[in-house]
């Protein structure tokens, strides 16, 4: 039987931990009810981990296990509110988290819906005006 290596055990409590933290829930959060309407809260999750390891090893290494362990691990995750779903009786609606663009080209992105509102409406008051 093979000997179970440190780096192993290190990874799977990374992993185990991550599994901890991150699961349905934390995307679609707990309901909130304020009187007659529940708001559902939903996020984006963002996560990653890193393990390494080494034994030491040098020009004449040794017989395996004689070089001590030494490794470590690490894991980040981030939690970003998206949106809220307003439900009230058999109405649903969407009402985002506003976040603040990145660069320039985000917020040019952003912009080109209302720009392409404003426009049609103008055109639809000059063809209702001829």
């Amino acid at each position: 039987m093979e000997k179970n290596h440190p780096i192993n055990e290190l990874m799977a409590e990374t992993i185990q931990k991550i599994r901890e933290t991150v699961d349905a829930n934390t995307v679609v959060g707990e309901p909130i009810h304020a009187g007659e309407i529940t708001l559902i809260p939903v996020s984006k999750i963002s996560f990653g981990f890193g393990t390494g390891a080494s034994e030491f090893g040098g020009k004449a290494p040794k017989a395996p296990g004689d070089n001590p362990f030494g490794g470590g691990g690490g894991a980040g995750v981030k939690v970003s509110p998206v949106c809220f779903l307003a439900i009230s009786g058999t109405n649903v609606r969407v009402l985002p988290v506003e976040v603040a663009p990145a660069t320039g080209v985000d917020r040019v992105v952003e912009m080109i819906p209302d720009a392409v509102t404003k426009i049609s409406g103008l055109i639809e008051k000059r063809k209702g005006g001829e």
